[in-house]
């Protein structure tokens, strides 16, 4: 259909909370629109949920289309979603996060205003921790790319993009259970997409911390391990690119070494934190002035504070 709007989110254990999502999906001022749920192997009743969501709200402007997913990553689950995708625009969104009212029509307003020209559109988003405290996450316009490594500003529910180009990659990597965002986000990056912002006085989109019943889960050190191989998979990917500037960007995934060490560390794992540390450290203090200020930013970090990655972004050149 034209103009339509394709919305796939997959869901996992969520049936007491999902329809928080789904309502914020059908409060949408924009049609048509095309939602598309994705039960990625759930073992409570949230295959029932979807389905009569469906049933209570499909119409012919709101389609509704619910999937299974046997592969249990959220990779695996947003390539079948988008497999199902007719708009021509899609947002990937999580279950258990809210977008407001207005989110999709300011999105396609941001493209018409710009002549149709995007091809990813980059908004705001608030963070809504578990106990209540909210901040708005860093965002940043132009170095995309460098702002992504650091920041995740291409994090899933933080942007739109046309279905053709995301056609053009290879999709969502199936084989990873955590930062496959992150990974996404850097290949549609290294595609060179026509990118524009959409920045709204307040977030039209709330990330929700909802504990640890997620496909990806919340804690850093039962995972350890993972967390690096997807650091060295992007890394490998931008060294096979055709982009300029390959050791800033090198370095700047060691600072995201050093970042992973201090949540190991925040955790109660040194014995996982400090060699992390070390291999990073030795790479990033090569250059004189990182020398200097990485020790003081991962204390930082460790402490909890904010700021030390747009400090980071500035230093590592």
């Amino acid at each position: 259909m034209q103009n339509e709007v394709s919305i796939i989110i997959p869901v996992y254990n969520r049936a007491k909370i999902v329809e928080r999502t789904l309502l914020s999906v059908l409060d949408q001022s924009y049609r048509p629109l095309h939602l598309i749920l994705v039960d990625n192997c759930s073992e409570d009743d949230t295959l029932r949920v979807l389905n009569d969501f469906k049933n209570r709200h499909e119409s012919s402007d709101f389609k509704v289309t619910v999937l299974q997913e046997p592969v249990h990553t959220a990779g695996a689950a947003r390539n079948r979603g988008f497999s199902a995708a007719t708009g021509q625009w899609v947002l990937f969104f999580d279950s258990d996060d809210v977008m407001a009212p207005d989110l999709v029509e300011q999105y396609m307003r941001k493209q018409e205003s710009c002549g149709g020209t995007p091809q990813v559109i980059i908004t705001k988003a608030r963070l809504v921790r578990a106990d209540g405290s909210k901040c708005v996450l860093p965002f940043h316009k132009g170095d995309e790319l460098a702002n992504h490594l650091l920041h995740g500003m291409l994090a899933t529910q933080r942007y739109a993009v046309r279905r053709d180009f995301f056609a053009l990659t290879d999709g969502w990597n199936p084989s990873l259970p955590g930062w496959n965002d992150w990974e996404m986000g850097v290949r549609l990056l290294l595609a060179q997409p026509r990118v524009a912002y959409l920045e709204p006085a307040e977030p039209l989109v709330f990330i929700n911390e909802t504990g640890s019943a997620s496909i990806t889960g919340t804690e850093f050190h039962s995972r350890q391990g993972q967390w690096e191989h997807v650091i060295d998979l992007i890394g490998q990917t931008i060294e096979a690119s055709s982009i300029d500037n390959k050791e800033r960007y090198a370095l700047l995934l060691e600072y995201r070494k050093v970042v992973l060490a201090a949540h190991y560390r925040r955790e109660g794992f040194n014995n996982l934190a400090e060699p992390l540390y070390r291999e990073a450290f030795g790479k990033l203090k090569r250059r004189r002035l990182l020398r200097l200020i990485i020790p003081l930013l991962y204390r930082w970090l460790v402490a909890g504070r904010r700021g030390a990655s747009s400090a980071a972004r500035l230093l590592i050149r």
